[in-house]
């Protein structure tokens, strides 16, 4: 299955032509009044959210004044933002906001992740996601089991991925202590967190409860992901209960991870919490 889809695609298709449009002094109400796309269209295609056209793209072009080289250049790598991700043939379950976050999460390298209430869903065992959903009374079972399907192919990427995902996990103590309707799912869980801790590639932390006060405690879990390549920039993953923020500008990439820096200076390994 690929591993990337479309997403890098049109981040870097939309990255380029914002950036024609600014050079040439274009703004998104300037773009609208041409008749060529809304405002709602030129974000996502801006923000790299949707498939676009050929014929968008000599359009916008067009409007921004680019030579034919741009150009083609840019239509060829439209015809790329249409390849379908694994991760559409779960669409029954995966919010609109949330499918973007798991074609970053499939194409990053690297991913930092801070989370006070619950375990990730790239480490959650089957038993625990159920647990969790089921105290939730959010949906049904068959919805659950497509979850649990979900979540078990995103985890391919930490363990049968060549190279794999370089992961940094960060939970609060109370994602441990919690205990839930299943305690077995709980034990099991933390058996498996600290499973993934002995490998070199992961590193499992926890914020004991003596550790006081923190950089991260007015802003709730974020994750922050990199890539590979110096076309596809950094971003912060934000999520909230019925929607998700996407940062990618220098200045917001560079606080997180200087809160990532202090919080993790007052962690330690889960290993030496769980006997």
């Amino acid at each position: 299955m690929p591993i990337t889809g479309s997403t890098v695609v049109r981040r870097q298709l939309g990255r380029q032509l914002r950036r024609l449009r600014e050079d040439c002094g274009k703004t998104e109400h300037d773009v609208e009044e041409s008749g060529l796309a809304s405002r709602t269209k030129l974000w996502r295609i801006e923000s790299g959210r949707t498939a676009v056209r050929i014929a968008d793209v000599r359009s916008l072009c067009w409007l921004y004044g680019a030579d034919a080289i741009a150009t083609d250049a840019l239509c060829g790598m439209a015809s790329g933002t249409s390849a379908r991700g694994w991760w559409e043939d779960y669409s029954d379950v995966l919010p609109d906001w949330f499918n973007l976050y798991v074609g970053l999460e499939a194409a990053a390298n690297e991913i930092r992740i801070y989370e006070p209430e619950l375990v990730h869903g790239l480490l959650q065992t089957p038993a625990y996601l159920r647990a969790v959903y089921e105290a939730g009374e959010q949906i049904d079972d068959d919805s659950i089991q497509r979850q649990i399907e979900l979540r078990q192919v995103r985890q391919h990427s930490l363990t049968t991925r060549k190279p794999p995902l370089r992961l940094t996990a960060i939970f609060g103590a109370g994602v441990l202590a919690r205990q839930l309707a299943d305690k077995a799912a709980m034990i099991e869980q933390i058996e498996r967190l600290c499973a993934l801790d002995k490998l070199s590639h992961i590193d499992i932390r926890v914020m004991p409860w003596d550790a006081g006060g923190h950089a991260a405690m007015h802003i709730g879990g974020f994750a922050i992901l990199d890539f590979p390549s110096a076309d596809d920039p950094p971003v912060v993953y934000l999520e909230s209960h019925t929607g998700a923020r996407y940062l990618e500008k220098e200045g917001e990439l560079a606080e997180y991870r200087r809160i990532y820096k202090l919080i993790y200076r007052k962690t330690v390994p889960i290993k030496e919490l769980v006997p």
